[in-house]
Formats: C-alpha cells, structure tokens, sequence
C-alpha cells in the first residue's frame, strides 16, 4: 500500500507538529489518509519573524548562488517524482501520470525561475556630465503566498520559485486538502540548503491565517491563487494595509471553433482537455462557440471522446480522469446541470454522480445552453462542458467576452483573418489558438477583468517580486 507521508509545518528550517489538525480525505473512497496542522497565532509569529531574519540573508545572496539552490532542488524533486506523485494521486485523485507529469512542470517553474533571477537587469538612463540615474530591481521582502488545492505541487512551486529567485523569503500557506506537494518541496529546498527562514509552510484556518500575516509589517506582498470572491477579500485587506498583491483568480474559458475549423479532430481534442484533473482547472476549456455549420460533427465528436473518458481511481494504469476533490464540487455540479435542465439545455452525456463511494463524475455535456442558465456565467470547476451553436465570429466574440471573467481563451481555426480579429478583440490574459495549452514556465501567466492581477512565469512573472528603485548619483556637490 503507498504510504501518505506525515504533514507538518516548516518554520525557520524545522519541522513542527501543532495540537489541533484537519483531516486528509482520498476522494477515491473517502477514507481519511493523513492529518494537517492547525498553525497557532505562536507559530505565524515565528514564521514572520524566521522570514524577517531569511531575507536579510537570502537578499545579499548572489543572484548566481540562490539559482544554486533552487536548481538543486528542482534536481532533488525530479529524483522523487515517483514519491512525490503518488502522495498527490492519494490526496488529489488525479491519475499517478497526471500527477507526476504536474511534479515535471513543477521543476520546471523552479528551473525556470532559477535561470531568470539571473537576468533581472537594471539600467543606466542618460544623462547630463556629472550626473547619473541608474534604475535598479531589489526583492521586495517577505512574500506572504496562498495556494490552492487543485494543483498541490505546481502551483506553490510557481510561487515559491518566483519569490525565492528574485531574493525574497516567503511564507506558504498551501492547501490543507491537499497538503502533501508543499510538504515535498520544503522538503527538497530543505535538502538542498536553502538557509533557515527562507521559507516557511504552514497550513490551518484560511481565513485566520490571512487576515492575521497580511497586515503585518514584515509581509510585504501578497500572491494568492483561487477563486474570484476570496481573491477580492485579500486584496481588500491588502489595500487598507498598501501591500501590493498579485492575484491568479478564477476563469470560465471560452473557446471559439470557427467554421474552418476541422470539426472532429478539434472536438475530440477538446473532450480529452475537458477531462484533465477532472475539469478542476481555472483555465478549463468550458464554453464553446461552434460556428453552425460544423456544430453537429463538433459535438457529436466532443460526446463520442467524452463517453470514451475512463473515469477511476488514480492508481489504476487505465483511468484517464480521476474523482472531484470533494462532496461540495459534486453537489455544484448537480445544482448547475439540474438548473441548466431546467431552463432547455440538452444534457447529451454524463451529468450525475457516478457512484456512491468516491467523488466520481462523468464528463458532462451540455447543449444549447441558454445564457441565463447558472453554468453559463458561474465557472464549474468541473468536467462540464457547455456547446452552443454560433452564426459568425463576430458573435462568438461577443459571447466569449460577456463575461466579467478573462483568463484564459482558446479557439480553433487557420484562417490569418480570423487569428487577427481573435488577437485583437478576444479579453483574456491567455489566448491560445489551434492548442489547449494555457501557460508554460517561459511564458507570463495570468488574467484581465476579475480573473486577476498581475503575472506569474515568464520574464515579466519576477517584477513583482521586487521593486524599482531609481539612484540619482551627482558627482559632485556644491
């Protein structure tokens, strides 16, 4: 039987356990796997104070020996891979390859990062004799982070390799659903010598933890990715404290399949991209606007693949989509479907529980789905896909923009014209064409409208973690 590690805090370079804990579920068979710590108000206090005294000393590090370290323990993670995984099959559900393939991207943020901490050049702006401006880029400080449960290694790896490449010490509070990715890569940070207080990982309440380490002095920027709503209480809290945030939130991707478009292979591409980790992905191709000329053998060929999606435990080779990470998404999809029904969607495959035991459900598809149905503007996160017929680009434009969210959008077509008007018009801060691939560690990450602020990977990703400071040097004074 694989065995789920042990859950602790990390603070100042040690390993703490707390009196009170919240258990981990499989969502495969609901059974309770492991324990996460409940941090105390004590142990936020010495996780502010470790990540004071670990940026004093990490940001007069060389940007040369921090790369050092952080190559050392993406090197470290990709040697436990296999562990690694299998601890995140067992919290998350997802199947053991998606899981390890999520361990891969993690490293790769790290390898990423590590590189462009290297590269985070200043200037020397022109000027008069015997006077010079220099504008240089210097760690903002302590990094207070929050990471969801839907990724528990790649998406604190994103933040945790940003803060720590361009100098910055970071305090983590990951998941507690899904704990056992942050424990992992403090674990490999630890291993591989990252200095005591560099970074510190609690879990506990969200709520308690949030409101208690964002208005302190020492937290001097606060990355957070979730949901909308939760997004907006942060950076209300933030505000009042005038700490900059940097906010990955929620999505509901539209994706436009326009009438060049090859209807059988675009379709089937999209079901197997609505399957991945069970649709519980903020850049989840969701609503698609099929040109109605191809609408028929588009969704005939989404249906057909999506029938075909082997829906099981993680561990089992077989299983292309694992369970929903809980009761509570279950349920959201039965209220959404069930309302969806109810105002004239046609329910064309999927859409109830699978089984008793487990949080299984099928990928659901949805057609003719009018605009006011709740699945139409609140994101499921979730194997739901929603396909509606379309008589232009123009209109699907429109109907892909309606919404207040802008993170992701996707379309399919070979057509110059067509890629141009999409560039030009489409709001999202990720447009992908002819592919189902939102981001990669090279390129910058985030949204527009109420899907975000600001940017992760890519060059533009480590601004945030710094600020400019501008030297006006005369030579000499009078």
């Amino acid at each position: 039987m694989t065995q789920y590690p042990v859950i602790q805090l990390y603070i100042d370079g040690t390993w703490r356990q707390t009196a009170e804990s919240l258990p981990v579920i499989n969502p495969a068979d609901e059974t309770t796997i492991g324990k996460t710590p409940i941090a105390t108000r004590a142990d936020l206090d010495d996780a502010l104070a470790a990540a004071e005294r670990g940026f004093k000393l990490w940001s007069a590090t060389s940007p040369a020996d921090r790369a050092a370290v952080i190559m050392r323990a993406a090197a470290i993670m990709r040697e436990r891979q296999d562990e690694i995984a299998r601890a995140i099959t067992l919290e998350h559900g997802k199947p053991f390859e998606q899981a390890r393939l999520e361990v891969i991207r993690g490293c790769e943020f790290f390898e990423w990062d590590a590189g462009e901490g290297l590269r985070t050049y200043g200037r020397v702006i022109p000027s008069k004799p015997g006077i010079r401006y220099v504008v240089v880029h210097q760690p903002i400080g302590t990094v207070a982070a929050f990471s969801p449960w839907n990724f528990p290694l790649s998406q604190p790896c994103r933040k945790v390799a940003g803060a720590l490449a361009a100098g910055c010490s970071i305090i983590l509070k990951a998941a507690e659903e899904t704990p056992a990715g942050a424990v992992h890569i403090a674990r490999a940070l630890h291993d591989a010598g990252l200095p005591a207080g560099v970074m510190n990982l609690v879990f506990g309440i969200p709520s308690e933890i949030s409101e208690y380490l964002i208005p302190h002095q020492q937290t001097r920027l606060v990355a957070f990715t979730g949901s909308t709503a939760v997004g907006k209480h942060l950076t209300e809290i933030a505000a009042r404290h005038m700490k900059p945030v940097l906010m990955e939130l929620g999505g509901h991707a539209p994706v436009i399949v326009c009438e060049d478009a090859n209807p059988v292979a675009s379709g089937r591409l999209s079901a197997v991209r609505k399957a991945r980790n069970a649709g519980q992905v903020c850049t989840s191709p969701t609503r698609f606007f099929v040109h109605e000329s191809i609408y028929k053998p588009f969704t005939d060929a989404f249906v057909e693949r999506a029938k075909a999606v082997i829906v099981g435990n993680g561990f089992d080779p077989a299983t292309e989509m694992g369970p929903l990470a809980n009761h509570r998404r279950i349920e959201a999809l039965e209220t959404l479907v069930a309302d969806a029904r109810q105002k004239g969607a046609r329910v064309l495959t999927g859409g109830e529980r699978i089984q008793n035991r487990g949080y299984f459900f099928p990928v659901t598809v949805l057609a003719d789905v009018p605009d006011d149905a709740r699945a139409m503007r609140e994101e499921p996160f979730g194997p739901l896909a929603l396909i509606n017929p379309v008589s232009s680009l123009d209109e699907a434009i429109e109907k892909a923009n309606s919404l207040p969210f802008g993170l992701a959008a996707y379309a399919f077509t070979d057509s110059a014209f067509n890629v141009d008007q999409l560039v030009q018009r489409v709001e999202a801060g990720n447009l992908s064409i002819n592919t189902l691939e939102a981001s990669v560690p090279e390129t910058p990450f985030g949204g527009v409208k109420e899907s975000g602020y600001g940017r992760e990977g890519g060059a533009e990703g480590l601004s945030h973690y710094t600020v400019v400071k501008n030297v006006s040097h005369q030579m000499r004074y009078s």
